[in-house]
């Protein structure tokens, strides 16, 4: 087996309970996976994250469910020694959680601010930290970002500038785990078809995204579908090792750089 393959490893995925994470929990199980721990971050999210349990199980691999608010540095510990306790190591880290804010920089309230650098940026270096600190060697680290990370566009400071720092965390820390194999790279989807992108965006925003992309006219609703990204995410996790260090956008021609 190579040691860049998925079969036979175990996964972390933070927000791995729904929607993106949810995918990407049941496509690591479909890839050979011997288990996968999903994480969720409040009891609203326990539902999805047991359905997503059992739906792994029932293709074939172990899972677990883990309930932690990972912008509590001591969670991301926690986190990973549950894994290492229940199956003796972990492989693969991939974190898709975020919080999207878009406002007018005059309307971004303090909490707004806190919130989003919190869950986009705290939260993202830390699950970082803790994969460097405890994945086995030739491991893989990913962190799920933004393509607005190379717009031009009002009213979204907070979100893509509380991503952007994962860019750095990213660099630095391919270079630090580098000498162990391990690679760590950051992957911006475009705006996806999921219940986390419509709630922040008026209707004329949704439809302007809708035709935005090069390929929207190729995609069954004009946006970047989780559908669309978890091949890439299970490339860079497996034989793609060797990309390193990157940020790499997937959004059918949205934004490029």
């Amino acid at each position: 087996m190579s040691r860049h393959s998925i079969q036979g490893k175990v996964a972390i995925v933070a927000g791995g309970a729904k929607n993106l994470g949810g995918l990407i929990s049941r496509a690591l199980a479909e890839k050979g996976a011997r288990a996968v721990v999903v994480h969720y971050n409040s009891d609203s999210s326990r539902k999805d994250a047991e359905e997503t349990v059992a739906a792994v199980k029932a293709l074939g691999a172990d899972a677990i469910a883990v309930q932690g608010d990972l912008s509590i540095p001591a969670n991301n510990t926690l986190l990973f020694a549950e894994a290492i306790k229940v199956f003796g190591g972990v492989d693969i880290a991939i974190n898709t959680a975020g919080k999207v804010v878009k406002k007018p920089i005059s309307d971004v309230s303090e909490e707004d601010y806190d919130q989003s650098f919190d869950i986009n940026a705290k939260a993202a270096f830390f699950f970082i930290k803790e994969s460097g600190l405890k994945l086995n060697d030739h491991g893989k680290v990913l962190t799920i970002v933004s393509s607005l990370l190379a717009a031009y566009t009002p009213f979204y400071a907070v979100y893509p500038g509380s991503k952007a720092s994962v860019e750095h965390f990213t660099r630095a820390a391919s270079k630090e785990f580098g000498s162990r194999g391990i690679s760590v790279n950051a992957l911006g989807p475009g705006p996806m078809d999921t219940p986390f992108f419509y709630p922040a965006e008026a209707p004329e925003a949704v439809a302007y995204h809708k035709t935005a992309a090069a390929l929207s006219a190729h995609s069954p609703t004009g946006l970047t579908s989780p559908e669309d990204i978890v091949p890439t995410v299970l490339h860079l996790v497996s034989d793609g090792w060797w990309i390193t260090g990157q940020t790499i956008f997937s959004n059918g021609g949205y934004t490029t750089r």
